[in-house]
């Protein structure tokens, strides 16, 4: 096989040859690895990271899909690399973007009476049903503003020292695994935004805890527990994304539904519901 060396370089931190290295290693994966998979030459993944060789538009996409490189960060390969940026960043109100808004409205109707949210990569709350809300407003009708920020942040509401921690009778269980879960997908998302608002809520957070997740029994999830004046709650999320997204916006969406551990919550929920609707 031959390769073209061609004379257009990217330097400078941002250039395309460190945004695949760091990807790669980012994934854990070795120049061979990486070949394998997406089936490039790894003597041609080599040349592109030392910039011996420079992509094209088409081996971008194809080594950034093999990545599983979010939306947002093809764009900056698609720029470093000197090419024009493909994917693009809708509102949420744009009108090519109404059957994936109403995509997620019906999943949070249908999960009433259960709790549920629609989540940036973030974890800001774009989007709730009314028994999330309710709940919320069993914490406190102040609940977000006490715990800082614009918005709705469901970091600062787990992690903020006026946040619903003191609420938790099993946070040596779960605290841990939820900011482990975060760090990993500011890592594995490039997530800066993320990233700053672990920044923001590391100084405080006891670092011995968050680093020794509590041994739990064997079972098939650990629930979230809380202890609401003496109302007692437990639950445990299941996440879902859009699988074939091609917008950013889209991409970055996570739904998460929260579904009753035990039946004395999933008792209290639905008597909730009843009586609001009536």
């Amino acid at each position: 096989m031959t390769i073209s060396v061609q004379t257009r370089q990217v330097e400078g931190d941002g250039s395309f040859a460190k945004l695949l290295r760091d990807w790669r290693q980012k994934r854990r994966l070795s120049q061979l690895d990486l070949a394998l998979m997406s089936g490039v030459s790894q003597r041609h993944v080599s040349f592109l990271e030392s910039r011996r060789a420079n992509p094209s538009r088409n081996m971008i996409l194809q080594l950034s899909e093999t990545l599983e490189v979010p939306l947002r960060d093809r764009n900056a390969w698609l720029t470093a690399a000197g090419f024009a940026p493909i994917f693009k960043t809708r509102n949420l109100d744009d009108p090519q973007m109404s059957q994936v808004m109403s995509a997620i409205r019906v999943m949070l109707s249908a999960h009433e009476p259960f709790p549920a949210i629609a989540l940036d990569r973030a974890w800001n709350v774009r989007f709730s049903n009314r028994s999330f809300d309710q709940l919320g407003a069993m914490l406190g009708e102040d609940i977000w503003s006490r715990v800082g920020g614009e918005g709705r942040n469901l970091m600062r509401l787990f992690f903020h020292p006026n946040g619903i921690r003191p609420f938790v009778t099993n946070w040596a269980a779960v605290g841990p695994l939820m900011w482990q879960r975060a760090q990993r997908e500011a890592e594995a998302l490039a997530g800066a935004e993320m990233k700053a608002v672990l920044a923001e809520l590391a100084p405080f957070q006891d670092p011995h805890i968050l680093w020794s997740a509590a041994e739990a029994s064997l079972v098939p999830v650990i629930p979230f527990n809380m202890d609401i004046q003496g109302l007692k709650v437990s639950m445990f999320a299941v996440v879902a994304t859009f699988g074939t997204a091609q917008d950013i916006t889209a991409d970055e969406l996570r739904l998460e539904t929260l579904f009753p551990a035990d039946p004395e919550t999933e008792a209290m929920f639905r008597a909730a519901a009843q009586g609001t609707s009536q």
